[in-house]
C-alpha cells in the first residue's frame, strides 16, 4: 500500500456553478508527515517534486514522501520558503540560510549550506522567500537583499535594499522585483533600475509578472492584472464571470498554453485563457484541502501542483477526462445521457435532469420524471426516455407525453421502414405507433413477457438476450401485429455479462464463454473467428460489450484499468480499437453491467459514474506517457540491528548474514486517473517477472550466497517506462563456506580419509584376526564337540559294555541263587531222611559248594566290571564293614530284596535282615533312612 492517502475528488459546483474541470487529487498534512503550509514547488529532471514547507524540504516521488529538515538549524527554523531545481540538484531558501541538496550514493538527500561554503554573512531574521535561474548564476531573495551567485566561480553580488522586497521575478531574460512603496524594478547588468513606480503599482502587492501578447502582465494582490499600453497602465478587461476585485491574489503563474493560473487568499485558484475568459475556478468545494494558494507550479507533463495553507494538490490538466461531481448527491449515479438540440440530458437514479450544453451553469431536474431513468434515445428528432415508471416523450425541459405507463422502459430500436418502434421492458416487449406525426402507444406483444433489456430486429425476427434465462428468437407477423412463435436458442451459452449485438451488418451474440455469429442464411449461431472474437482473445474485456449511445456501429467495454473503444476500420473490416488507461475504480461504484458511454460531441465521450459523470476528449493530442522507473532505495536486513542502506551507484558485496534485500522503486506518476504498475525479476533466484502490481517495494529474504540483479519495469496505463532499473548484489560466501576453509576442509577431510582408511584397515585386519581366532575357536569347539561324541560313543559302548556285563551279572547271581536254594532243597530233604554217613558225605559236599568262596570271587570281579570300585568307596567311607558287610553292599547294590541275598549267603530271609541291621548300624544311618537307597546313592 502506498504510504500516503489521498482524497480522490472531482471538480463541481452544483446548482451554483456546475463546471466540468480536470481532475483534482489532494494530500492532506498527515498524508505527507510534514507542517500544513507550503510556500514553493520545483521539479527535478528526474521527475521528483519538490515543497518548500514548514518542517523542512519535502520530497515526493510518486509513490513516497520523504521530509528533509535544514540541519543544523535551531528550533522552529527548519521553516523552507523558497526551492529551485537545477537539473537533479535541489536550491531551498530557509530561515538565516539557502544552500542546495545532492542525491547520495545512498538516494538520500544531503545539504550544503552556500553561506557557510563561501563566507556569506547573512543578517539577523533573514528568510529568503524566493530563488530564480538567471543563466550561469542564481538568485536568493529575502525581504532586505537580493544575492547572485555565479555557479561556475562562485562570485558573489548583494543588492541591498532599504525597503522591503516583495517579490522577484525572471522574465525574457531580466529580473524584475518590486520594493514596497517605492514601485518596480528590474537588474540590467547587475544593476538596479526602476521599471514603473506607477502609484496602482504601489498600492497593492505585486504577485506576478507574464507576458502577453508582448505586453508585460503586472498582477497585483488587489488592483486586478495590469499591462502598460504606450506607456499608460491599463486594466486588463475579462470576462464579466471573474471579479478581481472581490479577490485577494497571493500567486500567480503563466502555464505553457500562455493562460493564466491565479491562486487566491480565500476562493482557491481562477484559471484565465488568454483572451481573459474564464476556464474554470477551484476551491475548497472542488477538491481543495484550503482556499489560500502559497505556491503553484506546472510541471514537466504540464500538470498543476499547488502549494496549500494547509495541504498539496495536484490538478491533472493533460489528462483526456474533465469530470462532474455532484457533491449534493441531487443528480445521483448516472444511467444514461444524450445530447438532443443543444442541451445535455442526464438520466440517473433520481430521475432527469437538464442544462444547455457547453454553458456552465445548474442542471435543471424535469419535472414528474423522479425516480430511475434507463435511457434515452433520439429517434426521429424526438427523446424518448425509458424510465421506472414507464415512457416518456421530452421536450425542452419537460415532459411532452407520458405514451406508456407499464413499468420499466429499458430500450427502445426503430422498425426498418415502418413507422413503428420495439420497445424493451421489465415484462416483455411492446410496440409504439407514430400517427398523425405524433408518437403513441400500439400494443403489447402477448406470448413474451421475458425482461427484454438487450434485443435485436431483423426483419421480422427478434431476438431478446436475458443474461440469466438465454437467447430467444421470437418470429413475428409482417407487421409486428402478433407474436408467432418464440424459442430459447440452443447454439449459445447464457450468462452474466453477455450480449446480443449489431457491427457492420453482422450480428454476434458476446459472452464470457465466447462470441458466436449469426448465420442469417441457415439461421444458426457458430463460433466466431474473427472480427469481434480479437478483442475477447486479446484485450479480455472484464464488463459487457455495449453500444456507444449516438453512435453507428461504435461498441465499448471495460477492460480491467481501461475503456476499451472498438470502431469501424477505415480500410479494412477489422476494427479499430482504441484503449484509453482509467483507473475503473474511481469511475464507478454501482453493479457492472450497467455502464453507459455516450457520444456528446465529434470528440467528446460522456461517461456516467455514481456521482457525476465524466467527458472523454478524444481532440487532444497523444501525450508521450513514457516514463524512466529508478531505484530509490536499496537495504539489506532491513528488519532487524543489521540494518544497512546500499550504495546505489555500485555492486553491493554483502556479508552472508546479510541475506535479506529491501527494494524502493518509483514511476514519478502523478494524478489519479491513470495507475502505475510495476513487475520485478531477481536474477539468480527469481524464474521469471512478476505480475503486474501497484506496491513501490519487494524484500527477499534468507537468501543463499550468489550472485544476484534486481531488474524492475513499470507501465503508466498501458505504456510501459522506457528502461528497467537494475541493481546487482554478491552475497559472499559465509567464512566456513570461503575458498581458504574449503582448501582446508578439503585437507582435514584427505586427512580424515586417510586415518579412516587406516582405522578401517586396522579395524579390518582385527577383524580378520578375531575371525581367525573364532574360525579357530569354533574348529577347536568342534574338535572338543567330536572328542565329546567320541566319548559318548566310547561311553554309550561302555554302558552297552556295562550292561551287558550286569546281565551277565544277574545271570550269574540268578544261577548261584537258583543253585544255592537247589542245593539246600536237597540238603534239607537229606536231613529230613536221617541218612547215614554217606549221605552226611554227600551233604558235606554240598555245604562245601554253598560256601564255595570262588563264586564270590567270581561275583565280585563281575561285579567290579560292572561297578567299578563302588566295593573299594564303600570300604574308604567304612573301614569297619568285614568282607561279609561288603558281599551284603554289593548285593543291595544290585537292588536284591532280603528273600534273594539269604540263599547267597547261604542263610536264612531274617539273619538278613539282621545283617542289614548291623550294616546299618556300622554306616552310621538314622533309622529313617533307607540302607538301600544309600547304597544305591553312592
Amino acid at each position: 500500500m502506498r504510504p500516503f492517502q489521498y482524497i480522490f475528488l472531482f471538480l463541481f459546483n452544483a446548482w451554483v456553478f456546475a463546471q466540468e474541470h480536470p481532475s483534482v487529487m489532494s494530500f492532506a498534512p498527515d498524508s505527507y508527515a510534514a507542517e500544513n503550509q507550503n510556500w514553493d514547488i520545483a521539479q527535478t529532471d528526474n521527475q521528483f517534486m519538490y515543497f518548500a514547507n514548514n518542517s523542512g524540504l519535502l520530497e515526493f516521488n510518486g509513490s513516497k514522501w520523504a521530509l528533509y529538515p535544514i540541519p543544523y538549524n535551531q528550533i522552529n527554523n527548519s521553516i523552507v520558503r523558497s526551492v529551485k531545481a537545477i537539473g537533479n540538484l535541489v536550491y531551498s531558501g530557509s530561515y538565516m540560510d539557502f544552500g542546495v541538496w545532492k542525491k547520495t550514493k545512498f538516494g538520500i538527500l544531503e545539504y550544503e549550506s552556500i553561506p557557510d561554503k563561501l563566507g556569506i554573512d547573512i543578517q539577523q531574521e533573514e528568510q529568503f522567500w524566493n530563488i530564480e535561474v538567471i543563466d550561469n548564476s542564481i538568485l536568493f531573495q529575502s525581504l532586505s537583499r537580493i544575492y547572485l551567485i555565479n555557479l561556475f566561480n562562485n562570485n558573489v553580488t548583494i543588492i541591498e535594499s532599504e525597503e522591503e522586497i516583495w517579490n522577484t521575478f525572471y522574465i525574457e531574460d531580466t529580473v524584475y522585483f518590486a520594493k514596497k512603496n517605492k514601485g518596480v524594478y528590474k537588474i540590467v547588468n547587475g544593476e538596479v533600475v526602476l521599471f514603473s513606480s506607477n502609484p496602482k503599482l504601489l498600492s497593492s502587492k505585486l504577485v506576478g509578472v507574464s507576458i502577453l501578447d508582448d505586453k508585460h502582465m503586472f498582477i497585483t494582490r488587489n488592483e486586478g492584472i495590469l499591462y502598460f499600453e504606450n506607456n499608460v497602465l491599463k486594466q486588463w478587461q475579462l470576462t464579466p464571470d471573474i471579479d478581481l476585485s472581490k479577490l485577494a491574489i497571493y500567486s500567480s503563474l503563466q502555464l505553457n498554453d500562455s493562460s493564466l493560473i491565479l491562486g487566491t487568499i480565500s476562493n482557491g485558484i481562477i484559471h484565465i485563457n488568454s483572451d481573459g475568459s474564464l476556464k474554470y475556478k477551484i476551491d475548497f468545494e472542488k477538491g481543495l484541502t484550503n482556499n489560500t494558494i502559497l505556491s503553484i507550479f506546472q510541471d514537466q507533463k504540464n500538470n498543476l501542483w499547488l502549494g496549500l495553507d494547509i495541504g498539496i494538490t495536484h490538478v491533472n490538466l493533460s489528462s483526456k477526462f474533465r469530470v462532474y461531481k455532484d457533491a449534493t448527491g441531487q443528480i445521483g449515479t448516472v444511467y444514461a445521457s444524450i445530447v438532443h438540440k443543444n442541451n445535455l440530458y442526464l438520466g440517473t437514479n433520481q430521475g432527469l435532469f437538464v442544462k444547455p450544453r457547453g454553458l456552465d451553469g445548474p442542471f435543471d431536474f424535469v419535472e414528474g420524471t423522479s425516480g430511475q431513468v434507463w435511457t434515452l434515445k433520439v429517434i426521429d428528432e424526438v427523446l424518448f426516455c425509458g424510465h421506472n415508471k414507464g415512457t416518456f416523450i421530452i421536450k425542452n425541459k419537460m415532459i411532452k407525453s407520458e405514451i406508456l405507463d407499464a413499468g420499466g422502459s429499458w430500450e427502445f430500436k426503430k422498425i426498418k421502414n415502418s413507422n413503428l418502434i420495439l420497445q424493451g421492458n421489465y415484462k416483455g416487449l411492446h410496440i409504439l405507433k407514430k400517427s398523425s406525426g405524433e408518437w403513441c402507444y400500439s400494443h403489447k406483444i402477448r406470448g413474451f413477457d421475458i425482461s427484454s433489456r438487450f434485443f435485436q430486429i431483423i426483419d421480422t425476427t427478434i431476438y431478446v438476450n436475458h443474461e440469466l434465462r438465454g437467447l430467444f428468437k421470437l418470429e413475428m407477423t409482417q407487421d409486428f401485429g402478433r407474436l408467432k412463435d418464440h424459442v430459447l436458442v440452443e447454439d449459445v451459452d447464457k450468462g452474466s455479462g453477455s450480449n446480443f449485438i449489431n457491427f457492420l451488418d453482422d450480428y454476434y451474440y458476446t459472452s464470457s464463454s465466447g462470441v458466436y455469429v449469426l448465420n442469417k442464411n441457415a439461421n444458426t449461431f457458430q463460433k466466431s473467428t474473427d472480427l469481434i472474437p480479437e478483442i475477447f482473445n486479446d484485450f479480455s474485456p472484464t464488463t459487457t460489450l455495449f453500444d456507444i449511445n449516438s453512435t453507428q456501429d461504435m461498441k465499448w467495454c471495460f477492460n480491467g484499468n481501461n475503456i476499451l473503444m472498438m470502431s469501424p476500420g477505415v480500410i479494412s473490416n477489422k476494427p479499430k480499437i482504441e484503449q484509453i488507461p482509467i483507473v475503473y475504480s474511481n469511475f464507478r461504484n454501482v453493479v457492472m453491467g450497467f455502464e453507459n458511454l455516450t457520444r456528446i460531441s465529434d470528440n467528446e465521450f460522456l461517461l456516467g459514474s455514481s456521482n457525476g459523470y465524466f467527458i472523454l476528449r478524444g481532440d487532444l493530442p497523444k501525450l508521450d506517457n513514457r516514463q524512466k522507473i529508478e531505484i530509490n532505495l536499496v537495504m539489506a536486513n532491513p528488519k532487524n540491528g543489521l540494518k544497512q542502506v546500499l550504495d546505489l551507484t555500485t555492486d553491493a558485496l554483502l556479508n552472508f548474514k546479510k541475506n535479506n534485500l529491501y527494494f524502493e522503486y518509483s514511476v514519478p506518476k502523478y494524478g489519479n486517473i491513470v495507475e502505475a504498475n510495476y513487475s520485478y525479476k531477481l536474477e539468480g533466484w527469481s524464474q521469471g517477472w512478476s505480475s503486474w502490481s501497484s506496491k513501490t517495494s519487494q524484500i527477499f529474504e534468507n537468501l543463499p550466497f550468489g550472485n544476484y540483479v534486481f531488474k524492475v519495469k513499470g507501465k503508466v496505463g498501458n505504456t510501459e517506462t522506457i528502461n528497467e532499473a537494475s541493481f546487482a548484489v554478491v552475497i559472499h560466501r559465509p567464512w566456513f563456506l570461503s575458498i581458504p576453509a574449503i582448501t582446508i576442509y578439503v585437507v582435514l577431510l584427505l586427512i580424515m580419509s586417510v586415518l579412516i582408511h587406516n582405522i578401517y584397515k586396522r579395524y579390518y585386519k582385527n577383524q580378520q584376526k578375531a575371525l581367525l581366532l573364532k574360525s579357530q575357536k569354533e574348529m577347536a569347539l568342534n574338535e572338543l564337540e567330536n572328542s565329546q561324541k567320541l566319548m559318548q560313543l566310547k561311553n554309550e559302548k561302555l554302558e552297552i559294555a556295562i550292561d551287558s556285563k550286569n546281565r551277565e551279572l544277574a545271570i550269574s547271581t540268578m544261577s548261584l541263587i537258583k543253585k544255592n536254594e537247589f542245593l539246600n532243597t536237597i540238603k534239607k530233604a537229606i536231613q529230613e531222611k536221617n541218612t547215614p554217613n554217606g549221605i552226611r558225605k554227600v551233604i558235606k559236599i554240598i555245604d562245601n559248594n554253598l560256601n564255595n568262596t570262588d563264586d564270590w570271587k567270581l561275583f565280585k570281579e563281575a561285579f567290579d566290571n560292572a561297578d567299578k570300585d563302588f566295593l573299594k568307596l564303600v570300604k574308604e567311607k567304612h573301614p569297619i564293614l568285614t568282607p561279609n558287610d561288603l558281599k551284603l553292599c554289593a548285593y543291595l547294590r544290585l537292588n536284591l530284596s532280603s528273600k534273594e541275598i539269604a540263599p547267597l549267603l547261604n542263610i536264612s530271609p531274617r539273619s538278613v535282615e539282621v545283617k542289614r541291621y548291623r550294616l546299618r548300624k556300622k554306616m552310621d544311618l538314622t533309622p529313617k533312612s533307607s540302607l538301600t537307597d544309600y547304597i544305591l546313592g553312592l
